[in-house]
């Protein structure tokens, strides 16, 4: 891997090594306007993932599917430019497509089915039944670059099935997007879409012992995850949306700097760009607004269009997961 350690320090450490996301995505059989599963998305987004229904994008729109795979082409570019090592996942195999049936199938945001904290890989547990088994194409990447080094490598206990009273059944759910990384202090998102209590409490009981404090972020229930609410630019300095989080900034992060984003900002992902380092970040053009304070503080700002990405409900950190992220 390049020389560097399976570590990441902080969400704005300099990026080193990173695995990009493919573009896979058959909505479930069967979707209602109010579904969960769409409760994050803009209502154009959630329009066109309804239409949808039952079918794989690749399939029900070629063109769309290959305007998406340029997105990450494009920004794959970018990141080796800046130098960054950038592995990709596989693509899922027919037989991980049957297996979660009517459900529907995803492979197409790295950031959740797996995150890293310091030297710590570990394989999450994903709430939505479409995204079940999302982590499996990660799983070459993990076994070459992570296995033969000294980081830990752990998962999550695999969540207990549901019932018709409660289809989700009762986790332990934790995911990448919810888990914000500031040296030794990990924020963990709860809304109710994706990590639960049971998931925070796993994770914290992981971290603690290896001397990292691990806080609870409670959002407000239309949130999926933490980083759509909440940006880690560099130290000193972040985006938020303030509507998004129930109780406000943690204690934390009270006293940095701070770029407001709208609910509706929020919605299209504008929190959700990538530090490439302390002094880099990435964003989409739609967010020119935010950029230029971001330039202002003193950041330079890369643009990339990510419309069809962000369509999906994820943009720029959801699309990545470090795997070494050091200063």
């Amino acid at each position: 891997m390049a020389g560097h350690p399976v570590q990441v320090q902080s969400e704005f450490a300099r990026l080193r090594t990173v695995v990009l996301a493919r573009s896979e995505f058959r909505a479930p059989d069967v979707l209602h306007p109010d579904d969960p599963v769409l409760r994050h998305l803009t209502p154009q987004h959630r329009h066109a993932t309804l239409a949808l229904q039952g079918k794989n994008l690749a399939d029900a729109d070629p063109g769309r599917q290959r305007a998406w795979e340029q997105e990450r082409d494009t920004f794959r570019a970018l990141l080796e430019r800046h130098g960054i090592e950038v592995l990709r996942p596989r693509l899922l195999t027919d037989a991980e497509k049957r297996a979660t049936g009517a459900a529907g199938y995803s492979n197409f945001f790295t950031r959740d089915p797996w995150f890293t904290v310091g030297a710590n890989v570990i394989e999450g547990a994903l709430r939505f039944a479409h995204r079940r088994l999302e982590v499996l194409p990660s799983r070459p990447v993990l076994r070459e670059h992570v296995l033969p080094g000294t980081a830990a490598y752990v998962a999550v206990p695999t969540p207990e099935l549901g019932d018709a009273a409660n289809p989700d059944g009762p986790g332990p759910f934790i995911e990448g997007g919810d888990v914000l990384v500031l040296g030794t202090h990990v924020l963990v998102g709860r809304s109710g879409l994706a990590s639960d209590d049971a998931g925070f409490a796993w994770l914290r009981k992981f971290l603690e012992p290896r001397g990292f404090t691990v806080e609870q972020v409670p959002l407000q229930p239309q949130v999926l995850h933490l980083d759509c609410a909440l940006g880690l630019v560099r130290q000193g300095l972040l985006l938020v949306c303030e509507d998004r989080l129930v109780a406000g900034l943690p204690d934390a992060l009270r006293a940095w700097d701070r770029i407001s984003v709208s609910e509706d900002e929020a919605a299209a992902l504008a929190t959700n760009g990538l530090p490439l380092s302390s002094d880099v970040y990435v964003t989409d053009p739609a967010f020119s607004r935010i950029g230029d304070q971001l330039e202002r503080h003193g950041v330079r700002v890369e643009y990339v269009d990510f419309a069809i990405t962000r369509s999906f409900g994820g943009s720029f950190r959801c699309s990545t997961q470090p795997l070494s992220r050091v200063d």
